[in-house]
C-alpha cells in the first residue's frame, strides 16, 4: 500500500501542486485582508485556510490522475512519456480511475465540510467536468494551452469566492495573470512534442506556429502576466512599493526563462518549467504576503 501510494503521488507529480497553490493563497490573503474594511469587520477562519488546502490539494490531484487516464495510450507512444507509470504497468488503470473517484469526492467534500459559504459547495462538480475537459483538448484544438490556463486561474478566482462569497475585479485580473502565465509555460512545454503531435494529428500551438513561433507566442504571453499584475494594484489598492518591486523580479525570472530556451537548444526547458516557474509563484505570494502584513 505505501508503494502503491508513493506510485499515485509520483504518477500526478504532487509536488507541483505549488504552481497553483500559491495564487491561491494569494488571493486568500487578499480576501482576507478585505475582510478587516468591513463594517463589521469578518474575522479570519481557521477552517477556510484547511478547506482551500484540501480542496487544492484533492482538484489537482483528481484533475492529474483523470489527465493520465485520458492520455495512457498516448503516452505510450511517446518517447518522452513512454515510461509513465500508466504505459509502463507500474500502476494499472482501476487503481488510478479509483484515486480520480477518491479525490473528486474528496474536493465536493472539502467544500461541505470545510467551507461555511455554499457558493465553492453549488461550483464544485462543473469545476471538476471543467479540468477534466482539458485531457481532451488538444485532440481538437491548438488553444489547449489556453484551457489549461483557465484551469489554473480557477485557483485564485475559488479562495477568493469561498471568503468573500463574490467574485471582484483584483482576483479575476490575478487569475487573468495566472492564464496567460501557464499558457505560455505550457506552450514551452509542448515544443519538446512537436514532431510526435504531428505524427499522432494532436494539436497543439507548436504544431500551428512552428517552435521559433510558439516561444514568441509565449514570451507574449509572459509579458501579459508581467502587464496584469502590474495593473492589480489599482483594482486592490492594499499593495504598494513591495509589490511592485516582486513584479519587477518576476519580469527578470520570465526573462530568465526564455533565455534558456531557444528554437534549436530545447535540453533546458525542465529547468525554465519546474525551477523558474516555482520561483514565480512562491515568489509572488511571499512578496504579496509581506507587502500586505507588514
Amino acid at each position: 500500500m505505501p508503494a502503491s501510494i508513493r506510485h499515485l503521488l509520483e504518477m500526478i507529480r504532487f509536488s507541483h501542486t505549488l504552481f497553483a497553490l500559491p495564487f491561491a493563497l494569494l488571493s486568500a490573503l487578499m480576501a482576507w485582508a478585505a475582510n478587516q474594511h468591513c463594517t463589521p469587520p469578518v474575522a479570519f477562519r481557521w477552517q477556510e485556510l484547511a478547506g482551500i488546502l484540501l480542496c487544492m490539494a484533492f482538484a489537482r490531484s483528481a484533475a492529474m490522475a483523470f489527465n493520465r487516464l485520458a492520455d495512457r495510450r498516448i503516452d505510450a507512444f511517446n518517447p518522452r512519456t513512454r515510461n509513465r507509470h500508466l504505459p509502463a504497468g507500474v500502476l494499472s488503470a482501476a487503481s488510478v480511475a479509483w484515486f480520480t473517484v477518491v479525490c473528486s469526492a474528496g474536493f465536493v467534500l472539502s467544500t461541505l465540510l470545510f467551507l461555511p459559504n455554499r457558493l465553492p459547495l453549488y461550483a464544485a462538480v462543473p469545476l471538476l467536468l471543467f479540468l477534466f475537459g482539458y485531457s481532451f483538448a488538444k485532440r481538437y484544438t491548438w488553444l489547449s494551452h489556453f484551457w489549461l490556463g483557465a484551469a489554473l486561474m480557477l485557483a485564485p478566482l475559488a479562495a477568493w469566492v469561498a471568503v468573500r462569497g463574490e467574485l471582484a475585479s483584483a482576483p479575476l485580473l490575478l487569475g487573468t495573470a495566472v492564464l496567460v502565465w501557464v499558457a505560455g509555460f505550457d506552450i514551452i512545454y509542448a515544443c519538446q512534442d512537436v514532431a510526435f503531435d504531428q505524427g499522432a494529428g494532436l494539436h497543439s500551438v507548436p504544431v500551428a506556429l512552428g517552435v521559433a513561433g510558439s516561444l514568441r507566442v509565449a514570451a507574449l504571453c509572459h509579458l501579459g502576466m508581467v502587464a496584469v499584475l502590474a495593473a492589480l494594484p489599482w483594482a486592490y489598492g492594499s499593495f504598494g512599493t513591495i509589490y511592485y518591486v516582486g513584479v519587477a523580479a518576476i519580469a527578470a525570472l520570465l526573462l530568465y526563462e526564455h533565455w534558456l530556451v531557444r528554437p534549436d537548444d530545447l535540453t533546458r526547458v525542465n529547468r525554465a518549467f519546474f525551477h523558474v516557474n516555482a520561483v514565480v509563484s512562491l515568489g509572488l505570494l511571499a512578496v504579496g504576503a509581506v507587502d500586505l502584513l507588514v
